[in-house]
Parts: structure tokens; sequence; C-alpha cells
């Protein structure tokens, strides 16, 4: 599938604010154009920008319903109450009940936590847990990363004196459950500043804001930023406003002084003694995490992240680490499966806009996994289901600019339970409901889904040559991190490349492009790496010209630090050329 780049000039008036960022940024041209594309729009609020600080966090008694929600927790833990930190058994839910957990913990004893089974009880709060937690005293259930929906469970729970404070960042729907507190920032009406926070930054800010109420100094609670640091980049929040703040900081903390558990990862995934930057937290710490609730249980992940002990911390992450390699090889069966589906039916989802697809068979813990791929193979809003605990149970993913939270909406009335995001969604529905979904939901796309939508974009940030790749520019370049929605890796676009003559392919089945690059603006040679685009090495190696968008990446296996590579996002080549 050919991508469509799309390259925005700034307007007239943005090309005034630019104008004055050069004053400052006149050597490195292309930052100024970066920094007005970000809503910049002067030097000082460039500098706030490259040094994000905890003092521009938001009070959090702006959110809604805080004050209710800190009133009981003091009153939880002025009568001795037991506590429960219950949370979703993902990376955002995990890392949540972790902090929340740790940071009570040191003021309080009577306290525990718990993380649903994926496959004994399923996604959010269950009458069976809420018996458990009555026949252990428990009198107040702080729930993060999930709950929002919970109305007939948490009204359960009020009637055997069991109160919830709910701390999500689902989409909720008008009815809200009878908790103490509903803390969400996408609550309508709500106001608060940032209101795309993760399930753990919800959590966060009810620390932040119980910390205040108490008049606590808050240095321990900064020092769990690591964990809302990890949140932030598995669940793709936008990387824009405090989530920013807390994202740099978090990024901080687990470069230098880790808390034992993420130490522990982080020596299993081979990154001591390296820059730990959002990217390894997407790709190799977060997805260990992740494989505990997706394999096992989520609660071996918390069990993980408050471990205070390194042997003991090193031994959970081996294991750990065992299941994401189980993970992968499930993955990467079932995904071959549901392709080898695809092809058999060809002619039939190729006249479709959306993918949905079910075999009862498949691991309920990867198909979320496998629907992103799908998507991303296809470029279609997809579903993926499999069959749990007597329903049809799957996971949503979407393409850019398409909500497909509003698409399962639509399909309310034949679904048992979903939740979710604009871009991913989960749910679940009696079987016999699969071919009626499929009808419907496929009609909402087809009948709401540009053509655009359906076609990868890839976004140019600026045109740039490679004479304007100095040292200056690449340690400028450096602080936009952490990147993230929002604040995205910069793409550039350099026209008319010609290999140097070294290119090569590599690859265990030379699908890919080791690239040594050159243009017409200096004599630096740049290497780059083309992910299996082995289709253009006829025309590269031939000595012709073509355009390239890439982002700049540092080369962690080149033999001097400051190396630079090329990440090769797409080419394009003249027809007549070739």
């Amino acid at each position: 599938m050919i991508s469509k780049w799309n390259y925005l000039p700034l307007t007239t008036e943005q090309k005034k604010l630019e104008a004055a960022l050069a004053q400052r940024y006149a050597s490195v041209p292309p930052i100024s154009e970066l920094l007005v594309q970000r809503g910049i729009t002067s030097v000082e609020e460039a500098e706030k920008f490259f040094r994000p600080s905890l003092r521009d966090l938001h009070d959090p008694f702006l959110m809604p319903e805080m004050d209710k929600a800190v009133d009981r927790l003091n009153r939880a833990m002025g009568s001795k109450e037991k506590i429960m930190v219950y949370g979703d058994y993902d990376v955002d839910g995990t890392t949540a009940v972790a902090l929340v957990y740790k940071y009570l913990q040191i003021f309080y004893s009577n306290i525990d936590y718990y993380i649903p089974t994926r496959y004994e009880d399923g996604y959010g709060i269950s009458r069976h847990t809420i018996d458990e937690f009555a026949a252990q005293g428990v009198g107040l259930v702080i729930i993060l990363d999930c709950g929002i929906k919970a109305i007939d469970e948490i009204a359960y729970a009020r009637e055997l004196g069991i109160d919830f404070i709910i701390c999500d960042h689902h989409v909720p729907d008008d009815a809200l459950p009878p908790a103490a507190a509903v803390l969400n920032p996408k609550l309508e009406g709500c106001t608060y500043p940032c209101p795309d926070l993760s399930g753990c930054g919800v959590g966060f800010k009810l620390m932040q804001a119980f910390a205040q109420s108490n008049g606590l100094d808050q240095s321990d609670l900064y020092g769990m930023l690591d964990l809302v640091a990890v949140s932030i980049a598995a669940d793709i929040v936008p990387m824009t406003d405090e989530n920013r703040i807390m994202a740099y900081h978090g990024l901080k903390r687990l470069n230098s002084n880790p808390n034992t558990g993420l130490r522990a990862i982080i020596k299993i995934c081979q990154l001591l003694g390296r820059e730990i930057t959002i990217s390894d937290v997407i790709f190799k710490i977060g997805p260990r995490i992740n494989a505990s609730g997706r394999m096992q249980s989520g609660k071996e992940a918390v069990d993980l992240l408050v471990s205070r002990d390194m042997a003991d911390a090193l031994e959970r992450a081996r294991n750990i680490d065992q299941y994401n390699k189980d993970r992968k090889e499930l993955d990467k069966r079932i995904t071959t499966e549901a392709n080898a589906i695809l092809d058999a039916h060809s002619e039939q989802f190729k006249a479709r806009k959306s993918i949905v697809i079910y075999n009862k068979d498949w691991h309920k813990g990867i198909i979320g996994i496998v629907a992103s791929r799908l998507t991303e193979l296809y470029y279609k809003p997809s579903v993926v289901l499999t069959f749990s605990n007597g329903l049809a149970t799957g996971s949503a993913r979407s393409v850019q600019g398409f909500d497909i939270y509003s698409a399962v909406d639509s399909c309310r009335d034949l679904l048992e339970n979903f939740g979710g995001h604009t871009y991913a969604v989960g749910l679940s529905m009696k079987e016999e409901h699969i071919p009626e979904f499929t009808r419907r939901f496929e009609k909402f796309i087809a009948d709401n889904i540009t053509p655009e939508q359906l076609t990868p974009l890839t976004e140019i940030d600026a045109f740039i040559t490679f004479a304007d790749i100095t040292n200056e520019f690449i340690t400028l370049l450096k602080r936009f991190n952490p990147f993230g929605p929002g604040n995205t890796k910069p793409v550039f676009c350099t026209r008319a490349v010609m290999d140097f003559g070294t290119s090569k392919l590599v690859g265990k089945q030379l699908e890919h492009i080791k690239l040594e690059l050159v243009d017409n603006t200096s004599g630096k040679v740049l290497n780059g790496i083309a992910f299996n685009m082995a289709k253009y090495f006829d025309h590269i190696s031939s000595g012709k010209p073509f355009d390239i968008c890439y982002t700049i990446e540092e080369n962690k296996h080149a033999a001097t630090s400051n190396s630079i590579q090329l990440l090769i996002k797409d080419i394009h080549v003249d027809e007549s050329t070739k």
C-alpha cells in the first residue's frame, strides 16, 4: 500500500512567529518551524517547553470531586478501615496500582492491592470480587484505570458497606456509578486543564491532592513518576501539557534512580548504561509488564513493581520476561492465522472498509496486539474476537483520525460490555450476535470513514537537507523529547538523495536496506536503515536520485556515542527514472 506524504506549510501568522523564534535559533533554521508547529509562540515558551517543570503541574483539586475523594480517603485512614487498591491488568492499571499502593503504604499499613485475572475475572470489577472484599472487611476501594461503567457492581458494593473512589480515564456513559467520588477528566462538563491523563496519571493526581490536604512533602510522590512515565508511554496518551511534564521527569528517574522493580526490568531488557527513551518503554519495558496480565496474572507485575529487594525483583522480572517470549510466539502464530483467513476470503474483505474476524480458540491475551497488526497491515479499523467465559470477547483498533469508540457504541445493544478510547476499545457479546455486529459495524464505518482515513499518511514536519543536520541541530532536537501523540518525533523529508555506492540488503530474507546516502548540499555521508523496503533496492543501487522521509535516531550500536542514523519511514522514486 502506497503511503501519501502530507506537509502543511506554515500559515502567514505562523511564519511571523517563526521569524521571531529564528532570532534565537538562527543557526538551526528547522528548529523554529518545529516549535511553531507545536504551538510555541515565543522564546520564553520555547525555553519552558525545553525545560518541563514540576511547578507547572495543575492543581489536582481542579478535577471535579477531588475534594470528595480526598475526604473519603482521609476518613478511611482516620478510622483505620481496610483499603483495597484495585486496577486493570494492563500496564496503565498495574503501574497505577503500584504507585497508589506504594505511596499510601508510607503512611498507612491496613492496605492491600488486587488485580483481576483476564480469564477468570475479566475486565473491571465483578460481584464475586466484591464479595471477597466484604469478607475481608474492606471499607474503601480505590479503583484505577477501570470502573467508570460499573454501575450495578458499585451499587452492590454500597449495599455491603464498601465505598469506591473511581480513578478512570475511559469514556463514560451518561449515568455514573454511585461511588464516593468519580475522578475522570473525560466526564462531561469537566474543565480540568489536562483531559487526556493516563489511568496512572489520575491516580497520581489523587495522591498529589492527598499529600496537599495533609501538608506532606511531595518528594516521595515525585520519586514515583517513573511509574507514571511508563503508563503514559504504554497507553499512548497525548504527550502534551502535564503528561509531558510527568513523562519528562519520570524518564529522568528511569535513567538515574528507578524503583527496584523497574530497575530489574531495565536490566533484563539490557538497557543498563544506556539512555532510556519513550521508545524503550513502548517496545521493551511496557510489553514485559503487559505480558504478565496477558499470559498469567497482572498481579505478578504489581508484585514486581512494589518489590524492595533486588534479588526478588530480578527473579520476578525473569519470569515476566519469559511470559513476554511466550507472548511473542503466540502473537506470531495468531497473526499468521488471521492473515490466512483474510487471504482465503480476500475478495470479500477487500470490498469492506473494516475487518471483523473471529476464532474461538485464539488466546484472549493476544487479540489486542493482533488487532493492531491487522490495522497496520490493511489500514482498516479492525476487530479481533475470541471466546472466553461464555462470550465472544475482543479488541478493536482504529486507523489515524477515525473514532472507533463511536463505531462500537453504535452497536451497543448487541454488546454485553464495552469500553475504551478513540483508537482502542474492548468489547464482548454473545456469540450469536457476531454476524449482526459485523454487518452494523461495517455499515457505520462505511458511512462515516473518509477515503483519506483509509490511506496511510506520512506527516512531514519539515523539508531539510543533509547540510542542516549539524551537531547543534541534533542537540536541540533531543530537547523535544519525550515524544508521543501531540508531540510526535519530527519527520523530515530530503529530496534527491543518492546512494553513496555502499548501500546493501540485510536481514534474514534480505528484506531491509542498510543505506549510506548523500545529497547535493554537502559532502556528508549519512547512514540509514529502511525496514521492509527491499523493493526499492534496484533503483537505489542504480545511482538514481530518490526522496526519503525519515526520523533522526541515535545509533546505539555505533562505535561512537554521537553517531546518528536515519530511520526511513518511506521512499518515493520518480517513476520516469525507473
